[in-house]
């Protein structure tokens, strides 16, 4: 097990060189300018280096109601951004300036294919990863590198987060130095976002695996990758709020779609069985389940989902709320609006 020590005693002979994967459907250009900037502004003292990859294919993922969620190699229409933000031109010039590599996706139309690619177009020892909305404090990169290359067992190391919403900060610190596979069953550890992964090239080539094209929609495909890294090794945590994760009021959000959520979750449960040993991480992922449901519409389903949850831990409070959507006495969007107040996510 990881055992906790101060990272100037982990500083590597040699600091391997470090891939900063940042992936954009184009959008928000303005935001991609801060967030190669703080990466660029990094103290590392190896190489480090940054690609961004264009979603080109998946301006807007989010299928219509009834409409089915695309597979792996279905093909999306390309629309061009239009929120105002900027589109590809203002996107690629913010990129090229800040001296980052950019690539199309040429995989799945998505998270899951956009990261990959970037991982793919790279030869460097460690990947990180950063949405093109989040940005880093200094520090970061040195830190989870000095503490990767100490734990050669391990395939990936996160850090705490700043979540911003609106004009508020909320810290999110998981105070443990290492997190297991059945601790990650138990609780996705919110603290732990993909903005702040660091992991080995080689243990995504071979060993973990690159991230799952074959979850729906690439929803809680960061979720899926930690469990794969936590059968791989423990997963390392560096208990510092490194990472500002932004919450977005205007802009379009993940969470509204719901379809995609609806079959992405059921997909993890078959996925991993071992959900069945951990009644408390089951019903998570469930009540989840019934709330998405809840929100698309499908009564039926959302009622299959309330039962499966309430019968695996009566206690867990997401399919009552699921019931209070399909009542019609709860919006869904005033939940997550609730619960993002409070620096919580669904």
């Amino acid at each position: 097990m990881y055992s906790a020590v101060p990272v100037e005693a982990r500083r590597p002979v040699s600091w391997p060189s470090v891939a900063v994967v940042v992936p954009t459907l184009g959008d928000r250009a303005d935001l991609l300018e801060q967030t190669l900037r703080r990466i660029n502004e990094q103290d590392y003292p190896g190489s480090v280096d940054c690609v961004v990859v264009l979603d080109r294919r998946s301006p807007d993922s989010r299928p219509a109601a009834g409409q089915p969620v695309p597979t792996v190699g279905q093909p999306v229409p390309t629309t061009p951004p239009s929120n105002g933000q900027g589109g590809w031109e203002s996107t690629v010039a913010v990129a090229e300036a800040a001296g980052a590599t950019v690539i199309d996706n040429e995989r799945t139309p998505g998270l899951a294919g956009s990261r990959n690619s970037g991982i793919l177009a790279t030869t460097a020892e460690f990947v990180a990863f950063c949405d093109d909305d989040d940005y880093w404090e200094q520090g970061k990169l040195q830190g989870q590198a000095a503490t990767l290359a100490a734990n050669p067992k391990s395939a990936i190391v996160c850090c705490g987060i700043n979540l911003e919403y609106g004009d508020k900060v909320f810290t999110r610190v998981h105070p443990a130095t290492s997190v297991t596979f059945e601790e990650l069953l138990r609780s996705r550890v919110m603290a732990m976002h993909v903005s702040s992964f660091v992991a080995r090239r080689a243990a995504l080539l071979d060993g973990v695996g690159l991230v799952s094209e074959e979850i729906p929609g690439s929803r809680a495909e960061d979720y899926e990758l930690l469990l794969r890294a936590a059968r791989y090794g423990p997963v390392l945590n560096v208990p510092e709020p490194w990472v500002h994760v932004r919450w977005h009021k205007q802009r379009k959000a993940m969470y509204g779609r719901w379809p995609v959520v609806a079959q992405a979750l059921p997909w993890l449960l078959d996925r991993y069985p071992e959900f069945s040993s951990s009644p408390t991480g089951y019903a998570r992922i469930a009540g989840q389940v019934a709330f998405a449901y809840a929100a698309a519409g499908d009564r039926a389903k959302a009622f299959s989902w309330v039962w499966r949850t309430v019968r695996a831990n009566p206690r867990e409070l997401r399919p009552y709320i699921a019931l209070g959507v399909m009542s019609g006495l709860i919006h869904p969007d005033a939940v997550v609006r609730w619960l993002h107040e409070r620096g919580r996510g669904l």
